[in-house]
């Protein structure tokens, strides 16, 4: 009975121990993983360079109300989508294709955060985490680590966090279900306040949540279809953490 006891105790301090760090952290959620994620490091393929170069030329010379963080998904975010929804208010579209958790971690120490701080961030990242074969406690981890260097570098900034968005043309795949397991985790990570969580991914789905070519011919990457459909829930989610004009 003692040593029961003693354990129940032992339990009951380590758990008292893990909710007063994540009270004291910028971020409400994680760790999610006791093993090492990757640590921040460039590209160097020559277009993941010049992608980065023009993000730090365009944040440095022009002040933005949002930057819009990310991969891919967000680099070839429809144009004229983007034109309708983004631009007007005041979104710098900072995705880089091929770009990983610890990649975007790099960009933004050198030098993609260096001009006038925006009002809001806007973040979608990790896809590629689990395409290069991580498990979804490691790709959040990757995630958590972005949320807590701009909590870090931009305090009065509000965060939108993205959920991965969903790839595969069936639920039952395997990299759908870790992006599912990817948002369980990362959800946590909004306050409604400082960070706010959302989850899109069920806009893109049809009635039986499967990915059509219609709205991702490769199952990963979004059709002008694919945006239209994102774009005005990203409208409201945006006019919600940006301060009025």
């Amino acid at each position: 009975m003692i040593r029961r006891g003693c354990v129940a105790l032992l339990a009951f301090l380590v758990l008292g121990l893990a909710s007063a760090v994540r009270a004291q952290s910028p971020v409400p959620c994680g760790p999610f993983t006791q093993d090492h994620i990757a640590s921040p490091e460039p590209r160097e393929a020559a277009p993941a360079v010049a992608r980065f170069d023009r993000i730090k030329t365009a944040v440095g010379t022009e002040p933005y109300r949002a930057l819009f963080l990310g991969d891919s998904l967000t680099e070839r975010f429809d144009p004229q989508v983007w034109q309708q929804h983004m631009a007007p208010r005041g979104v710098l579209n900072a995705g880089v294709n091929g770009d990983r958790s610890e990649h975007l971690l790099w960009r933004l120490k050198h030098g993609n955060l260096a001009g006038p701080p925006p009002a809001a961030v806007i973040v979608l990242i990790g896809t590629n985490d689990l395409g290069h074969g991580r498990p979804p406690e490691q790709a959040a981890e990757g995630i958590r680590a972005v949320l807590l260097y701009l909590r870090q570098q931009l305090p009065n900034a509000r965060i939108l966090l993205l959920g991965l968005l969903p790839r595969s043309a069936s639920s039952d795949a395997g990299l759908r279900r870790k992006v599912a397991a990817v948002n369980q985790l990362i959800q946590g990570c909004g306050d409604n306040r400082t960070i706010v969580y959302a989850d899109l991914g069920g806009l893109l789905l049809d009635s039986q949540g499967r990915l059509t070519p219609a709205i991702a011919p490769d199952q990963l990457h979004f059709s002008q279809q694919g945006y239209d459909l994102l774009a005005p829930r990203l409208d409201a989610l945006i006019d919600g953490i940006l301060p009025r004009r």
